[in-house]
């Protein structure tokens, strides 16, 4: 039975821009910026201090929901923080006190230390220029060398050993959520540790790539597989000390994943809003990557929300350390309508499977001229699929005609469509209708506009990011993270 959530209202702070402003503890203001959203703070969350790691003292603060029944053993979420940042910081700055208030589990949302940077794994080549001070006088902690060494690792096990004493907390059901360098802390300990919990997710921080393979390729692992989240924000510039350019280190980020994880099928897609998601089954885990449109560095708000919902709500870590679907319902569905195309790449993508083209998808821009002695102006410009695929992703019939000159589509829903080499005009039953652009015979057959195919015809959203178009029935906006993910996956050949 799940609990009673609450949106509390807060006082806006529209003045303050500070990372985390001290003033927020333990009161209703909320800042909200792009890549931060905060709530009031919970009035239930628990300051504690103590010792969990011998020969240190650690804070960290406990969330436990109205819901909870101590007769019911139930989940445990352990959310870290950002660096500079707090455990009270991450309460507020994400949502998952409001998930655990419906759920009925506890959170624990632990402090780095003094200063406020997490034990994170780092490439020796890496150490000195980022422990060194910068000119505010932080400075990020050495890294330790193994997972025996490293305080952070045994703070975040020795608080699933102490949550496991204080409550009733089901073992199989353990996650570990980190927000930028707490995401950088989340796979420290996976990679390390990873087999005491059943999932884990980050938000902002893709991982130096020299941490996850080897010079020769291999996988550096030790944790084992894990149902893992990634999401991702397509303005997020990244870690700028990495060599890796910012899209080749997320790709290389989920590429690790993919293959610890035994993925071996192409994803399920669906764009939803701002969210853009790729759904993998694996073999031994799943893998799911969230790309965000138009956010910055950090998290949403709604991150928690949607990490439970469709990742963590529905597995669990088995004794013999198998990691299980628990729930029939937690379906990681694509779109169940959508087609996607990318300039260059002879293969499409409609709902869920992968079709062939007669040639690459090419850009044809719709110019204008004015004067005599006028340069051309573009008016319009947009990516061409063959006639053959608009009959293949709209349940149409074609017949081309007079060498491919011709194209003549009889749609499912009765009407006809006729075009025409070199026209902009068409026929929709018989009566004129005018494309911006004119149709362009290539491969034996008429090509034309998905873009205003699909808006114009059948009034579906169309959504384009860096030279690839998604189009689907309901609201959509392409990440660019989605977009450099749709262009691999119509890159690779069909079986």
């Amino acid at each position: 039975m799940t609990g009673v959530t609450r949106i509390r209202p807060g006082v806006p702070d529209d003045d303050n821009r500070h990372y985390l402003p001290e003033h927020l503890k333990g009161s209703e203001v909320v800042v909200n910026e792009n890549g931060n959203n905060s709530q009031p703070y919970p009035p239930r969350l628990e300051e504690m201090t103590g010792t969990i790691v011998p020969g240190s003292t650690d804070r960290w603060y406990t969330y436990v929901p109205e819901s909870y029944d101590p007769a019911t053993p139930c989940p445990l979420v352990i959310s870290l923080h950002g660096g500079l940042m707090t455990g009270w910081g991450q309460a507020v700055y994400s949502s998952w006190t409001n998930v655990a208030d419906r759920e009925g589990f506890v959170v624990i949302f632990p402090d780095a230390g003094s200063r406020r940077f997490w034990n994170i794994d780092m490439a020796p080549e890496h150490v000195d220029a980022l422990t060194a001070p910068n000119p505010e006088g932080l400075y990020l902690n050495p890294p330790a060398r193994n997972a025996e060494e490293n305080h952070d690792i045994r703070l975040i096990r020795g608080l699933i050993e102490w949550a496991a004493d204080e409550y009733s907390i089901d073992r199989e059901r353990v996650f570990l959520q980190g927000m930028s360098m707490g995401e950088s802390m989340t796979s420290t300990f996976v990679r390390a540790a990873g087999s005491v919990l059943a999932g884990a997710a980050g938000s902002g921080a893709p991982i130096d790539p020299s941490l996850l393979f080897t010079e020769s390729g291999e996988v550096l692992n030790e944790g084992g597989p894990i149902s893992m989240w990634q999401s991702r924000l397509d303005l997020d510039a990244g870690p700028q000390h990495y060599a890796t350019n910012g899209t080749e280190l997320v790709r290389q980020n989920l590429e690790y994943w993919l293959r610890v994880n035994g993925v071996r099928t192409p994803p399920t897609i669906a764009v939803r809003g701002v969210d853009n998601f790729a759904f993998y089954r694996g073999e031994f885990a799943d893998v799911v990557f969230r790309d965000v449109h138009g956010r910055d560095h950090g998290q949403t708000f709604d991150d928690a929300q949607l990490v439970w919902d469709h990742l963590f709500s529905g597995v669990r870590r088995a004794p013999d350390g198998a990691i299980h679907r628990t729930r029939p319902e937690l379906e990681l569905r694509g779109d169940t309508f959508a087609v996607a195309v990318a300039e260059g790449c002879t293969v499409a993508w409609v709902s869920g499977e992968r079709v062939r083209l007669p040639g690459p998808v090419f850009r044809w821009e719709g110019t204008q001229y004015h004067g005599r002695a006028g340069a051309p102006l573009v008016r319009v410009s947009s990516l061409y699929v063959p006639s053959s695929l608009l009959a293949t992703a709209f349940g149409a019939e074609l017949d081309l005609r007079e060498g491919g000159d011709v194209a003549t589509l009889r749609l499912a829903d009765g009407r006809v469509v006729d075009f025409a080499r070199g026209n902009v005009g068409i026929l929709v039953d018989g009566r004129v209708r005018a494309m911006r652009t004119e149709a362009v015979r290539r491969d034996g057959e008429l090509w034309v506009s998905l873009e205003w195919f699909a808006a114009t015809l059948f009034d579906l959203h169309v959504t384009t990011h860096s030279n690839v178009v998604y189009v689907t029935d309901h609201h959509a906006q392409l990440g660019g993270n989605m977009a450099v993910l749709i262009r691999e996956l119509l890159s690779a050949e069909v079986p």
